[in-house]
């Protein structure tokens, strides 16, 4: 019996062209942070601490709400351990945050198919096109109903809704606080997120 030998990508495969069918099924070198960007492979390092304090702020403010409120999230994922797969554009992008209020679906392939309800990013310095744009346009076109875009350097974080199938914005600033009716009871401190790690 002949096995298929599987793919590796690495650091050195920045910019290579591959389509979602080719990047979803490989093997990665670790240390680095890989997504697929509109067809073209795009490998980060591990963030800098400021932008793993907001992450983790924001996960353990998930983590209490879901502690206090079990029925309404399922579970908090982070960067490596979910993958969106938006076929349309031949992207497999993987959020700093997904919160998912449902189960995922008993198939094979559920990757493909289980959307969580909110995504949220921190935006690093040389990726503002990625979260700004090209996210925003696929997390839309996925099914997901909220985008929070935290970005530090303007000091603001930036929430979008799914509206009539487009997005509406909100612009919050530190002495902001946010609630949604995703999660019934849940009211965010952006100034303490914008503050954390510095």
């Amino acid at each position: 019996m002949i096995r298929a030998i599987r793919k590796k990508i690495g650091p050195t495969d920045q910019g290579r062209h591959m389509s979602l069918r080719e990047f979803e099924p490989v093997d990665i070198q670790e240390g680095y942070l890989y997504e697929l960007s509109r067809g073209v492979v795009t490998v980060s390092d591990v963030p800098a601490y400021p932008h793993a304090c907001k992450v983790a702020y924001l996960r353990d403010q998930a983590a209490l709400y879901k502690a206090l409120h079990p029925e309404q999230i399922q579970i908090v994922l982070g960067a490596m351990e979910c993958k969106l797969l938006v076929g349309e554009f031949e992207s497999e992008r993987h959020p700093d945050l997904a919160i998912y209020k449902k189960k995922p679906p008993r198939q094979e392939d559920f990757w493909f198919h289980w959307i969580p309800e909110i995504v949220i990013e921190v935006v690093s310095l040389g990726a503002e096109l990625r979260d700004l744009v090209e996210k925003r346009e696929e997390y839309l076109a996925l099914g997901i109903k909220e985008y929070w875009i935290v970005d530090p350097a303007k000091g603001q974080i930036l929430v979008l809704r799914r509206s009539r199938g487009k997005w509406s914005e909100m612009t919050l600033s530190a002495g902001d606080h946010y609630e949604t009716k995703l999660l019934p009871g849940f009211r965010l401190d952006c100034g303490a997120v914008l503050r954390a790690g510095e």
